[in-house]
């Protein structure tokens, strides 16, 4: 939102509730921009944990994981057929 709508709101609103009604209005929005924040921080902390989980994965060394399937080629069938 623009600055310009902001303030067209603002007044559409004053023209309705009256300036009693613009404390509750700040202290609304107050809320919902601090729910919003805490959201996309547990969003982006998760997408982390993530990133970081995948990184663990990446980094274990060959000896560590279960390579065995690997192992079996078909190159190395054809060799020992041939021996």
């Amino acid at each position: 939102m623009s600055t310009g709508e902001i303030i067209i709101i603002l007044f559409v609103y004053l023209l309705f509730f009256g300036a009693k009604g613009i404390p509750s209005l700040a202290q609304t929005m107050g809320k919902a921009v601090y729910q919003f924040r805490n959201a996309a921080k547990d969003v982006q902390d998760e997408i982390m944990k993530g990133a970081k989980d995948i990184q663990k994965e990446v980094q274990t060394p060959l000896d560590q994981m279960d390579i065995t399937a690997a192992e079996d080629t078909p190159q190395k069938r054809e060799n020992q057929q041939a021996s």
